[in-house]
């Protein structure tokens, strides 16, 4: 039977990748290729419990689905339930509010929405290609990060720039995790009936983090921007900051912009705070071990992410829920404690137990019991929506 969804998500330097079956229920193999484009290339497959690690000989997406095809092709049970890859495509621009089956003029419109952006959009056109080529016949499905904050209004979404920007080069904050977001409203509609009624907020938080708002089942706000550098603080990024700052640091260095929004990319954030690490957990243990630096970065990621609850939360007519979700999310149980903490205004209040001893990859209520606000942790799903997403598009065909 084939009811089985390979999913592809290109990055620059990266290909995730995993197999959903049983309505997307089921995963049969998943893994990554990484530092693609270097002599350090490697791809892993991960399959009934095993992890399989083999180097590239040549470093590229081609080669990466290469030997996906032909891992498949020792497989042909799970190869032959195929009907359909899914691809994660980070910006759709305004063209693209919902999934859509790919073709040409898709491909298109992908790649005009490149110059928004140019990392991700052209790895993803790289991956559709390649995808083609080694699955020929097979239907594809493009499902964009971008496509759940087609909601926001204007007044949320333009810039306060000459308007000409928006007119003519389609400046405006765009928002990413839509997937996630997506994802965890359905959950929690599931989870509490009514929410999908109320006002929810929600923080996903990783090496990339970002917050939303979501009104009725709808984005209303998010804290990212046109690109994914806008809002919290993150793993290596700035988060929102003086825009002036740009000029001071590209002085200070005698470097170009472009070389200065590389250090707020991917020098910056956790990692430029700490100067240890943009992983969470080597910090919290670093912090445990007495490194004050450590726990500094921490507090700031924290504070930002309450900042940034706060502002997109002026959008809702009340705060129902707020969920933790992602790895820092759904993993930190001392930054979920310090966010609330930064949130108490809003007699939003955490159980401490609760949330010390919230299941890993578990759905959890961590809320006090006289708190204003019920406190989730959700694990997010986004190979699972993109999944989705395919089988509904491909079985319309």
């Amino acid at each position: 039977m084939k009811d089985s969804i390979l999913v592809i998500n290109c990055g620059s330097s990266s290909l995730k990748f995993a197999m959903l079956a049983n309505s997307g229920q089921d995963t049969l193999f998943e893994g990554i290729a990484d530092q693609l484009g270097s002599d350090n290339s490697t791809i892993t497959f991960k399959y009934q419990g095993q992890k399989e690690l083999t180097h590239l000989t040549v470093s590229s997406h081609e080669n990466a689905v290469e030997q996906i095809k032909l891992w498949l092709d020792q497989h042909a049970d799970i190869r032959d339930s195929m009907m359909g890859i899914g691809h994660r495509i980070v910006h759709g621009g305004e063209t693209f509010g919902q999934s859509v089956l790919i073709d040409e003029e898709v491909i298109n419109g992908i790649r005009e929405c490149s110059s928004l952006a140019p990392l991700h959009n052209p790895a993803h056109i790289q991956g559709i290609h390649v995808a083609m080529n080694f699955f020929p016949g097979l239907p594809q499905v493009a499902v964009f990060d971008t496509s759940f904050h087609q909601t926001l209004s204007q007044e949320q979404y333009l810039y306060p720039i000459p308007m000409e920007f928006y007119r003519e080069h389609h400046f405006r904050k765009y928002g990413f995790h839509g997937t996630s977001y997506r994802y965890i409203s359905q959950q929690l509609a599931k989870l509490a009936p009514n929410s999908d009624q109320q006002g929810v907020l929600v923080a996903h938080l990783g090496n990339g983090a970002s917050t939303c708002a979501i009104h009725h089942g709808l984005s209303s706000d998010t804290s990212m921007g046109i690109t994914p550098l806008e809002g919290l603080m993150m793993g290596t990024r700035s988060g929102s900051l003086d825009p002036s700052l740009l000029t001071f640091i590209m002085q200070a260095k005698n470097i170009s912009a472009e070389e200065a929004l590389n250090i707020l990319n991917k020098q910056s954030g956790l990692l430029g705070i700490s100067e240890l690490s943009n992983d969470c957990r080597t910090l919290e243990d670093a912090m445990v071990s007495g490194d004050e630096r450590a726990k500094l970065a921490l507090d700031m990621f924290a504070v930002r992410t309450a900042k940034y609850l706060a502002s997109t939360a002026t959008t809702l007519e009340s705060i129902d829920h707020l969920v933790f979700t992602g790895g820092i999310g759904e993993n930190s149980s001392y930054l979920r404690q310090v966010i609330c903490q930064q949130l108490r205004a809003f007699n939003i209040k955490l159980d401490a137990a609760l949330n010390d001893n919230a299941t890993r990859g578990k759905v959890s209520r961590i809320a006090a019991a006289d708190s204003a606000t019920q406190i989730w942790v959700i694990p997010t799903n986004e190979e699972l929506m993109i999944a989705l997403d395919a089988i509904s598009l491909i079985q319309g065909l």
